[in-house]
């Protein structure tokens, strides 16, 4: 760790060249642009909690170095601004799984969880279901007390809230991909280049996403 480790500024600044936390901004703006929640970045996050760690660690060492108060602030801001898209990144999936939760819970979406968002998942649905039960299901005729179904009638859960893949999203890409359908007919199609720009539906790339070809802005 810095402390005690004569960690010096352009040991600082090869740090932030190399840093996680740009990887990190970049799963954040994806999370955020994404109509469904996308996978997990376990280790990406851990490795930028100890990143952030060591830049708390290194600020403190060089203000008991007497460096200039100036240079300490922008590594402050540096700083700052890391644990904002750490703690953006981690609350935009929190509001994801509030939002979708039962969907989530049925499908693969689950595995794309953490352990602790699992958790809290389980949580925000058995709070949800308590109430509604409580309030409004069981004051209802026999048929229609289903957090799931309009009525027993219904083959389908026809209650529960999707994301909506057809959602337009800016896009773009560091490598050149080639054509990609627009649709499932094939019958649009579109030449992704490099560094262009995109307006796609996130469907239409949605592979590309996950795989990390594509990024989200």
């Amino acid at each position: 760790m810095a402390s005690g480790s004569g960690f010096s500024m352009d040991d600082y600044e090869s740090l932030m060249a190399t840093s996680d936390v740009e990887h990190l901004k970049t799963a954040w703006r994806n999370e955020k642009a994404a109509p469904e929640i996308l996978q997990f970045q376990a280790s990406l996050v851990q490795r930028s909690r100890e990143q952030i760690q060591l830049m708390e660690e290194t600020i403190e060492e060089f203000t008991r170095n007497g460096f200039d108060p100036l240079i300490v602030s922008v590594y402050q801001m540096d700083m700052d601004r890391a644990q904002y898209v750490l703690r953006s990144y981690l609350r935009t999936r929190l509001q994801k799984i509030e939002k979708d939760m039962i969907h989530i819970s049925k499908t693969d979406l689950w595995d794309r969880l953490s352990k602790e968002e699992q958790n809290f998942a389980k949580r925000c649905y058995e709070n949800m279901k308590g109430y509604l039960d409580e309030s409004v299901l069981s004051k209802l005729p026999s048929g229609y007390q289903s957090d799931l179904k309009q009525s027993n009638a219904s083959e389908e859960d026809d209650m529960v809230p999707e994301p909506n893949l057809e959602t337009f999203v800016f896009c773009k890409s560091e490598s050149s991909i080639g054509a990609i359908p627009l649709d499932d007919s094939a019958d649009e199609i579109v030449d992704l280049v490099a560094g262009d720009l995109y307006v796609l539906r996130y469907k239409s790339i949605k592979p590309f996403v996950e795989n990390g070809q594509i990024d989200l802005v």
